[in-house]
């Protein structure tokens, strides 16, 4: 009978406490890009009304003073670059013009907004939401994109952290933008309104909406948007839009057909004559790069 004699190895434990963190690695790697994953799959957060913000005084006279803001984008806000995107040199703004976005926002959250009429509503919601998302990056600058700011382990982006405070209750982007803006207003013109900072984003527009501007600002914006090459734009043949026409179709009227209705109502010419002979597929696109010129 063979007698073999079994040497025992032993195994450091560095060796062992290295296949654990390599695991955890993984793990984390994993939830991340399936948590990312699940974002751009859906996208979007669905309109959900919240209710508490339906309260409004029609015969309301009462004016917001949105000055401030507008002093900010008169000193901030670049819109002759070549590429026609309006930009912010988000590295170069005083404390100056800091301290003045900061007192806007201090401001608007002093407002006891349920006791204004329906289109003073609609604009300070709107500069609300633009305001602190330009006050959001310069606290977190320098980053490549909004998407970069994270107050969780599993969040994509900062839209749900709770930001804002009206009336004694807080508010993330998204409450603002999803509960509040879409339900209660109704309008795809809003897509174009809101800025999320990015190059893919329509325009922050250089004048704050007010009652009376609401519906010029909204006719702006989706024209600048829809004849910008990052909105819509043929690429190789194929009809290329951005992804918000994706992400919230059904704001769009919920199919292809009536999105591209929407879009013609606002395309210019040699664009709106393309698109009526175009039969192929949609394409979409966004790009998260941050507005900002260096």
């Amino acid at each position: 009978m063979l007698n073999v004699k079994c040497k025992s190895v032993s195994i450091p434990n560095n060796f062992w406490e290295y296949i654990v963190e390599s695991k955890i690695t993984l793990t984390i790697c994993y939830l991340l890009i399936l948590n990312n994953s699940i974002f751009l799959l859906k996208a979007a957060p669905e309109a959900d009304l919240w209710a508490r913000w339906t309260k409004h005084q029609s015969n309301s006279v009462q004016k917001i003073n949105h000055k401030q803001w507008a002093t900010f984008l008169d000193r901030n806000l670049i819109t002759n670059d070549k590429s026609n995107i309006y930009l912010v040199p988000y590295s170069r703004v005083t404390n100056k013009d800091r301290k003045i976005l900061q007192n806007y926002l201090k401001y608007l959250e002093n407002i006891n907004i349920s006791n204004y009429s329906r289109s003073e509503q609609f604009a300070y919601w709107i500069n609300h939401y633009n305001a602190r998302t330009a006050e959001l990056i310069l606290e977190n600058y320098p980053i490549d994109s909004i998407k970069d700011i994270s107050f969780s382990f599993f969040s994509f982006g900062p839209w749900d952290e709770e930001l804002i405070t009206v009336e004694g209750i807080d508010l993330s982007l998204n409450d603002i933008e999803h509960r509040i803006l879409r339900p209660i207003w109704k309008e795809p013109r809003i897509h174009y309104a809101v800025n999320c900072a990015s190059m893919g984003c329509p325009n922050l527009l250089p004048k704050p909406f007010t009652a009376k501007t609401n519906e010029m600002l909204l006719d702006e914006a989706a024209k600048g948007y829809v004849n910008h090459p990052r909105g819509v734009r043929f690429e190789n043949g194929k009809l290329v839009l951005s992804k918000i026409f994706d992400w919230y179709l059904v704001d769009f009227g919920g199919s292809t057909d009536n999105l591209l209705k929407h879009i013609l109502d606002y395309s210019e010419s040699q664009l709106y004559q393309k698109i009526k002979r175009y039969k192929g597929k949609l394409e979409y696109e966004y790009n998260w790069q941050l507005n900002e010129v260096k």
